[in-house]
């Protein structure tokens, strides 16, 4: 389980991946250009997959993130608005977002990210996930504040109760170890079966696309997969 402590200590260990990261991480890098099995990355991890866009959408990105990763920030604040405006809100191309915790401070917050869907942090046929994406956005709009400032305790307490996550829910969330464990196995099997090495990774149809690439650059993979 995680506690208090958690945000101070992972907060000074942002840099610092090898208590959380798995042994697959040592693996031999695999090309940025290799595709992966897409039956087997479509499988979702024990919590289910969280989405945005049209479930029967041409194309589908699959992106790993870490919360406390800048290059992650970026994406999200600058470049997804721009892929979502043109594919995903036209039909075109959906995005599954799967956690990939590098810390203590990024495990934490994927943990309240979680509870913001239920109880157990599951993501069912019928949740709701719109208070779990506006979280994210939130928090990838904050990364510094909370995730490099002098109290990030106090500054995700602060972000979660105006997602209306009372202080009883924020401690009980922190101590559900069976969140954690699906967490990690999820970042786990990312690196395991499809080398995950880094955030942010993304997977198109597939096809490997690393780090906060320019939004041409995802075009040049999504635009040739789209129906004539």
């Amino acid at each position: 389980m995680l506690s208090r402590r958690h945000f101070i200590e992972g907060s000074a260990a942002l840099g610092l991946v090898a208590a959380f990261a798995p042994a697959a991480l040592a693996q031999a890098r695999r090309p940025a250009s290799e595709t992966v099995d897409v039956a087997q990355l479509m499988q979702p991890g024990p919590l289910g997959d969280v989405s945005i866009g049209k479930a029967d959408a041409p194309v589908t990105i699959v992106e790993y993130a870490s919360l406390t990763c800048g290059h992650c920030a970026t994406f999200h604040t600058s470049i997804l608005p721009e892929l979502k405006k043109k594919y995903i809100e036209t039909g075109k191309a959906r995005l599954v977002f799967r956690e990939f915790a590098l810390n203590q401070l990024d495990a934490a917050v994927y943990m309240l990210t979680r509870c913001a869907l239920n109880a157990d942090g599951k993501a069912g046929e019928g949740v709701d996930q719109t208070r779990y994406f506006a979280l994210i956005d939130v928090f990838f709009q904050q990364q510094r504040t909370w995730a490099f400032g002098g109290n990030p305790l106090e500054a995700v307490t602060a972000i979660t109760r105006q997602a209306g996550i009372t202080q009883a829910q924020f401690e009980a969330c922190l101590n559900n170890q069976a969140i954690l464990d699906a967490l990690n196995a999820t970042r786990d099997r990312a690196a395991s079966a499809f080398g995950v090495e880094s955030t942010p990774t993304f997977f198109i149809n597939g096809k490997r696309l690393l780090g906060a690439q320019p939004a041409a650059e995802f075009e040049k993979i999504i635009d040739p997969l789209l129906p004539a």
